[in-house]
């Protein structure tokens, strides 16, 4: 890694330790140079714009997300276990790192266009992580085809991308209000600063599953 790559990785390392301790409205570039102990015109040569500058940390997230997903898959080799893990993960993470989780999602990054020639439009970073989830459920379907001895695919359902779409808005629902307390309200659940209510968590995953795949079969 040259010096240049060197610095810039280090000013996102920054700006995400920002996100993650004091959320995504105090990271700007004079700041994140001071604490990077360079000069305040520094960051400017990779991070032209604010913008610039949150759209990198929010591709070290779903970077980050990634690879938590690759250890929550591991050693599990149904696709529904995959799913739960998944969904596990995914609401897991935006409770840890809620800061770094809003970002990922705001509206205006993922909606801009590249902001450097060597770097893709962040929006792409979320296709893996759909495409992975709809190839999931089309296994899901296709083995529940198959133990049902249905003879082929349900023409009733919707296409699996559409599945896929249902669950992860789900989950994100899940997480979004959970965050908020809302959830807890709902179900007289633990108060935020009390139990952490994963098994309410829990429960509320496997409904979702439930929901769009079917009941789990053993």
């Amino acid at each position: 890694m040259t010096d240049e790559s060197s610095l810039r990785e280090r000013l996102i390392d920054v700006g995400v330790d920002l996100v993650l301790t004091e959320g995504s409205a105090s990271v700007g570039l004079r700041e994140i140079a001071r604490r990077a102990g360079v000069s305040h015109g520094a960051p400017r040569r990779y991070f032209p714009t604010h913008h610039a500058l949150l759209s990198a940390i929010s591709r070290r997230g779903f970077e980050d997300l990634a690879a938590m997903f690759e250890a929550a898959v591991a050693g599990t080799t149904t696709p529904r276990g995959q799913l739960e893990a998944l969904a596990r993960a995914y609401v897991g993470y935006a409770l840890e790192r809620r800061g770094m989780f809003e970002l990922m999602w705001r509206h205006d990054l993922l909606d801009s266009a590249a902001q450097a020639s060597d770097q893709p439009r962040l929006r792409e970073s979320t296709l893996p992580l759909f495409g992975h989830i709809t190839g999931l459920v089309a296994r899901c379907r296709s083995e529940r085809d198959a133990a049902q001895r249905t003879g082929g695919p349900n023409e009733a359902a919707p296409p699996p991308a559409v599945t896929a779409a249902a669950l992860w808005s789900n989950l994100h629902g899940i997480a979004q209000l959970w965050a908020w307390g809302s959830l807890q309200l709902a179900l007289g659940a633990p108060p935020l600063d009390g139990d952490p209510g994963d098994n309410q968590r829990d429960r509320l995953i496997a409904t979702v599953l439930d929901a769009h795949l079917g009941p789990a079969t053993s």
